[in-house]
């Protein structure tokens, strides 16, 4: 079977994207599959690189960002016996535009579809969707361009009395803190409302919870399945793109140190937010336990990060899954998909 394995994008979480590839490359069980990797340039143009079909032909890190690749022709992907893996974070990858391709091309794909995908990234519509599955949210507020540019004084007011500070400001849809701000007082929060709108048109502000942030991994289709609970360890109570990707000043702790009735729970509202979307194959799902053990859900994330220092990966084997087992309960996910939704829908699609 040939893996398409397709990364870059166009999105702020582009150099993610890329890291996460090289090492799925590198844990793929290459005595069933050859891989052919799709990079997407951040003008958005796809390119082909050469076929893997070994541990010992993958391209370094640097190779990949800067191979020679040819034009890729889509056609490719409708070849038998060949399946998806897009391994793209953030907008025009994690938000259903390219889920929405692969269904138009009726093939076989890793990951959330269309509408999953798209309401996963949506940090507003999910929260919707979280707080009727019964799930406890955060409070929050909205801006919307129009508002914010009409009446911002007034946009302002609302936000202070209706959530105390400290506040984080972010964009509606993006991943990696890109583009987030912790605020302290109006100046704060108005510069932080200008910089989210720089990354996307509708502008999420939450309530500053203090509290540990827990992840729980998310595997399966109509059967869903869930890793221990991990904990991210710091020393700040925010930290942003640099310090999650650049200066590694976090520490995972898996399992996490929590009473055992927590950790059901948590992997139980897991469960119910994976649902929530209509999720397949993977999710990360992030909560807020406080020091009184109240329990929040921050967001989920449809694809989350495949690095070395990736909380997904390192939840798995803990619970007993390896890296590369992982991949390919992935890749058989989703040819399991696909073969249901052929059956149901036919050719109609």
């Amino acid at each position: 079977m040939k893996i398409y394995l397709i990364y870059g994008g166009k999105s702020a979480e582009h150099d993610i994207s890329i890291i996460s590839a090289y090492h799925i490359l590198q844990e793929v069980y290459y005595e069933y599959y050859q891989v052919i990797p799709v990079y997407i340039t951040t003008e958005g143009n796809w390119l082909k690189g050469d076929l893997i079909d070994s541990k010992e032909e993958v391209p370094t890190l640097t190779e990949l960002r800067n191979v020679k690749h040819h034009p890729f022709d889509f056609s490719e992907l409708k070849e038998e016996e060949s399946v998806v893996f897009p391994v793209l974070h953030g907008p025009n990858g994690e938000d259903g535009t390219v889920q929405g391709l692969f269904e138009t091309l009726d093939v076989p794909y890793v990951g959330a579809g269309v509408l999953a995908s798209a309401a996963g990234m949506d940090k507003i519509i999910s929260k919707v969707l979280f707080q009727d599955a019964g799930i406890p949210i955060v409070p929050y507020e909205t801006v919307t361009p129009n508002e914010w540019e009409t009446r911002p004084e007034e946009v302002i007011e609302k936000i202070v009395d209706h959530l105390p500070y400290p506040m984080y400001v972010k964009p509606a849809n993006l991943g990696s803190s890109v583009g987030i701000s912790e605020v302290n007082d109006v100046e704060e929060l108005k510069a932080g409302i200008e910089l989210a709108f720089e990354y996307d048109h509708r502008v999420l502000i939450e309530e500053g919870i203090r509290a540990t942030e827990v992840e729980v991994a998310v595997l399966g289709n109509e059967d869903v399945h869930t890793s221990v609970v991990g904990a991210l360890v710091k020393e700040e109570q925010f930290y942003d793109y640099e310090s999650k990707y650049l200066d590694n000043e976090v520490t995972l702790q898996i399992p996490a140190n929590l009473p055992k009735e927590i950790s059901n729970t948590l992997r139980e509202y897991a469960t119910k937010a994976f649902i929530a979307i209509d999720g397949s194959g993977l999710a990360r799902v992030d909560f807020f336990v406080t020091e009184d053990e109240e329990l929040y859900i921050n967001e989920i994330n449809t694809f989350p990060g495949f690095t070395p220092i990736s909380m997904y990966p390192k939840l798995w084997e803990e619970t007993g899954l390896s890296y590369g087992d992982v991949i390919e309960e992935l890749v058989q996910l989703a040819v399991a998909r696909h073969e249901v939704r052929e059956k149901r829908y036919g050719k109609q699609r």
